[in-house]
């Protein structure tokens, strides 16, 4: 899996988005100052939410972006996803291939694993994360 910033940040971005969630628009400019994630690096990251309809764009005075899907209907593979990230731990490209077209010993593991953080991923929306930091900041 080559989970790298994109992926986190993109995570980071959409939880900041749905837990400020006001019915009006949030500024890129904002998540950033609130999340210290470059501006730059937030509006390429949009740009894939906004064409894998997670979120739309709202144009001129006071707008910005909201979520396009309740945060509850909203998995973190999804996000993942639409970044462009690969939740896939193998280092082939398939089935078969890892050396000389025959699948390497430890391809079936990595399979497994993958799966599995795919399963835990797609099992947590954005509201189910939220809900989860506001009750832990309860217990502290």
């Amino acid at each position: 899996m080559q989970l790298t910033t994109k992926g986190r940040y993109a995570v980071t971005a959409m939880l900041d988005l749905a837990s400020n969630d006001t019915g009006r628009p949030i500024t890129l400019d904002i998540i950033s100052q609130r999340q210290n994630i470059s501006l730059s690096y937030l509006e390429q990251l949009f740009a894939k939410l906004r064409r894998a309809e997670l979120v739309k764009s709202v144009r001129g005075p006071g707008g910005g972006y909201l979520l396009n899907i309740e945060a509850k209907n909203i998995n973190l593979t999804q996000i993942i996803e639409a970044v462009d990230e690969n939740i896939d731990l193998r280092r082939c490209a398939g089935t078969t291939g890892c050396h000389d077209g025959k699948q390497c010993i430890s391809h079936r593991l990595w399979c497994e694993v993958s799966s599995q953080i795919r399963g835990f991923l797609s099992s947590k929306t954005l509201q189910m994360v939220i809900d989860d930091q506001q009750q832990n900041i309860g217990i502290l």
